[in-house]
């Protein structure tokens, strides 16, 4: 009886050790499969920390129940769809892209996978959605009114530098939805008097080249058509704007925080913690089709004024009193 008793307690002990193995495997497969991949498609814009503590207040922590694959094209545009299709394939539950030509990428590679769109240009005219309250397909996001505010950067240029008659634009040629804004640019110039020196981005191995036209022209100033890519090369920009005391006016505060003069655009941290929200709408069943596409509700005007100093500008008094905030 007792050797049979020891035989019986050895059994036990082995089962029960597999079954709790057993478990933990099962356990572990369950959170695996309760993990939403979730894709990140990029064109040299580093997603921002606003847009991840957004989710985690709204209860998504990596790892848990949430992961991203990012899919950055750093140079430029043309290996966006290549990304694109690399997350389909993955099965990601849901695309984020953050500007035109990330969204269009990612439309091209899926008409069933939501995406989640946040930039500039128009969504209806670019042909991301069918309108902004009803977007009737699987795409819906933020839009910034890039268009309407790249107007309005111009007349905030002439009113901070009412002498400027020369500005320099740098623009991505090519880029969705440019024409329109660039349109805007020149009706808002003719109205200010203004002539513009149009700059070409041609990727980040030339930027330098790019910028360096500018010495060869008249330039009171430089502003820029929003490009996601310009924000990967924010410190090149600023740097040589301020080696040749160019004052600057951008379309967000992260150019300023980095040497920048002036920004003025949608706030973008609310932006993103709107396209967070419409994310953890879309995991909880909503369709893109039925979330209407939303528009900026804060802006901010951001003055770096030790940047003002260093060039040998001054802000007029109403300009630096209008100011969200002040870089000092």
């Amino acid at each position: 009886m007792i050797v049979v008793t020891r035989q019986w307690s050895v059994a036990s002990l082995i089962v029960s050790v597999l079954l709790f193995t057993l478990c933990l495997r099962v356990e572990a497969q369950q959170q695996a499969t309760n993990i939403r991949q979730v894709g990140y498609l990029l064109a040299g814009f580093k997603p921002p920390k606003e847009f991840f503590d957004a989710m985690n207040r709204l209860g998504y922590v990596e790892g848990q129940n949430i992961a991203f694959e990012y899919r950055v094209a750093e140079e430029g545009e043309e290996r966006l769809f290549e990304h694109a299709a690399d997350l389909v394939r993955r099965k990601v539950v849901v695309i984020i892209a953050p500007g035109a030509a990330a969204a269009l990428a990612a439309k091209k590679a899926t008409n069933t996978i939501p995406i989640v769109y946040l930039g500039g240009g128009d969504p209806v005219a670019l042909g991301l959605v069918g309108s902004l309250a009803r977007p009737g397909g699987n795409v819906t996001g933020i839009t910034e009114l890039s268009p309407e505010l790249t107007g309005k950067r111009l007349e905030l240029l002439k009113e901070t530098f009412p002498k400027i008659s020369n500005v320099s634009v740098l623009a991505r040629g090519g880029a969705p939805g440019i024409t329109r804004q660039l349109e805007e640019l020149e009706r808002q110039a003719r109205a200010l008097g203004l002539k513009l020196h149009f700059v070409e981005f041609r990727g980040a191995n030339a930027i330098e080249d790019s910028l360096s036209t500018i010495n060869k022209r008249p330039a009171g100033a430089l502003i820029e058509v929003p490009n996601p890519l310009f924000h990967a090369n924010s410190a090149r920009i600023v740097k040589f704007a301020s080696k040749h005391n160019l004052p600057t006016l951008f379309h967000s505060k992260d150019f300023v925080e980095a040497g920048g003069l002036i920004a003025y655009g949608a706030e973008f941290a609310e932006l993103y913690r709107r396209a967070a929200i419409c994310v953890d709408k879309i995991l909880k069943g909503a369709k893109p089709a039925d979330l209407p596409v939303e528009q900026p509700k804060k802006f901010e005007l951001v003055i770096n004024l030790k940047t003002a100093r260093e060039i040998g500008v001054t802000i007029p008094p109403n300009v630096l009193a209008r100011a969200d905030r002040v870089i000092r």
